[in-house]
């Protein structure tokens, strides 16, 4: 195994200690400050892993060792690096962790100034090389640099706050759900400021994951969150992945609302929000663009235009949607995978930003949420995200384009492939981390279309990998 294995497409994630430990751990320090030169101070932080405070410490020296200042965040979610390394006379930021990944990995997000993300094709493949190839030893930089801790809470709350009108919530019942992740400790910061009644739940973080670990966007991980927003009456369900960059909502009932849904639902506040007359302070004015991905698009794109804003498609992935983001000067950007990207916040990822946002919607509208994305589900009802392991990922895709390639339609291939029927369309895409296949249909206002479709598509995907086997056992 290589030094240089847990380098993946965005960020850097292995499996412990074979492909990340703390020597690793100190290459990468030593790496970031070769490649990335960075003018300033780098914030460092960690998650709740067993494993992340002592590679925060190793990354630390490795910096260090390299001339570069550090400031120490602590434990923390990977979106308070974000805010660290946006602030003026910062070099940019790290933070150890794995996110959802399993207990026995670990992993490092990292940002250059103003938090402008590092993946394969801005820097991260030249670190990877350094690592490789870095002398067993090496000599520390002349002038060795300084480390620091650093709290910027303060900073973060007032910053994520700034968002919503606080005057205007009303007593809401929250249930929320950290996951014995790293969300715990913000959301308690966060909640002392506004006046709603909250159910905590897997609340205290704790690396060996008591509850398994935090990972909302899979079905058996729901079950708690909806059990408890149903036995105390609470009026809006949070969960949150390990680093609380996603978060995923459940209305009153406790039923687990599709990201896609609440994308279009942002998307029409912030419009809102941000083309009134006197929009709030510290929220620019002008912009009406919205990034959003090709997965799912038709209602996210129909309540964009319907609140004046432009609708602009990118490829999936936060490197993609945040060059976009930066490019067209977008206030907002969402996936349906729970990742929502706020320009005021940097073009960055948020998981408090989004519940806030619709807790301060359900505040003003006076309606429950299960009505509020009632309607939108029945106008658009998607599949959700489908995952299917499959042997040759290409041949398969090309399989189902032919197969629908007599239907009158529109492809596009943005990000894998897309194809537009009218009164339905699907896209299908690759996974850049395995080898799975990922399904997403959609259809306008027929649900039993939307179905059909699914399980046609669903049973190419199956007989072509099927055939695929066969062909491989007697070739």
């Amino acid at each position: 195994m290589t030094a240089a294995s847990c380098f993946k497409a965005y960020d850097i994630r292995g499996r412990i200690p074979d492909e990340l430990n703390e020597d690793v751990a100190y290459r990468i320090g030593c790496g970031y400050a070769a490649v990335i030169q960075p003018r300033g101070p780098v914030a460092v932080g960690w998650d709740i892993r067993q494993t992340s405070p002592a590679f925060a410490a190793a990354l630390i020296r490795g910096l260090n060792d390299s001339g570069v200042d550090t400031r120490e965040i602590g434990l923390c979610g990977t979106e308070m690096i974000y805010h660290a390394a946006a602030q003026p006379g910062m070099g940019g930021g790290i933070v150890v962790t794995a996110s959802h990944n399993p207990i026995d990995y670990n992993g490092m997000k990292l940002v250059r100034e103003q938090a402008i993300p590092i993946s394969g094709d801005s820097g991260l493949k030249e670190i990877a090389d350094y690592v490789a190839n870095m002398a067993e030893s090496t000599t520390p930089s002349a002038k060795r640099g300084n480390n620091q801790p650093l709290d910027i809470t303060t900073s973060y709350v007032e910053k994520v706050l700034s968002f919503i009108n606080i005057e205007q919530l009303r007593p809401l019942h929250l249930v929320v759900n950290a996951g014995n992740g790293a969300a715990g400790p913000a959301l308690d910061a966060i909640a002392e400021h506004l006046p709603f009644k909250i159910t905590r739940i897997h609340h205290e973080p704790d690396g060996t994951f008591p509850n398994g670990i935090p990972n909302p966007l899979l079905p058996e991980n729901r079950a708690a969150t909806a059990e408890a927003v149903r036995q105390h009456g609470a009026d809006m369900g949070i969960a949150w992945d390990g680093d609380y960059d996603r978060c995923f909502l459940f209305d009153e009932h406790g039923d687990f609302i599709e990201g896609y849904y609440i994308v279009g639902m942002l998307a029409e506040q912030l419009l809102h929000t941000y083309q009134a007359p006197q929009p709030a302070e510290g929220r620019g004015e002008g912009s009406n663009k919205i990034i959003h991905d090709p997965r799912l698009s038709w209602n996210t794109i129909e309540l964009v235009k319907q609140g004046g804003g432009i609708p602009v498609m990118s490829k999936t992935g936060h490197a993609f949607i945040k060059e976009r983001m930066r490019k067209e000067d977008a206030i907002y950007g969402g996936e349906m995978s729970a990742h929502h990207y706020f320009r005021d916040f940097a073009y960055c990822d948020s998981g408090m930003i989004p519940w806030l946002l619709v807790a301060e919607y359900l505040s003003t509208c006076g309606k429950p949420l299960s009505d509020l994305v009632r309607e939108r589900i029945a106008a658009y009802p998607c599949s959700g995200e489908l995952n299917y392991r499959v042997a040759d990922a290409a041949a398969t895709t090309s399989h189902i384009e032919a197969h629908f390639q007599n239907a009158t339609h529109t492809v596009d291939r943005t990000d894998g492939l897309s194809m537009d029927f009218g009164t339905w369309r699907f896209n299908l895409r690759s996974s850049n981390t395995e080898p799975l296949l990922r399904l997403n249909v959609e259809a306008r206002g027929d649900t039993a279309l939307m179905q059909q479709k699914t399980e046609e598509i669903a049973a190419i995907i199956d007989g072509e990998d099927q055939l695929h086997r066969d062909n491989q056992q007697h070739g």
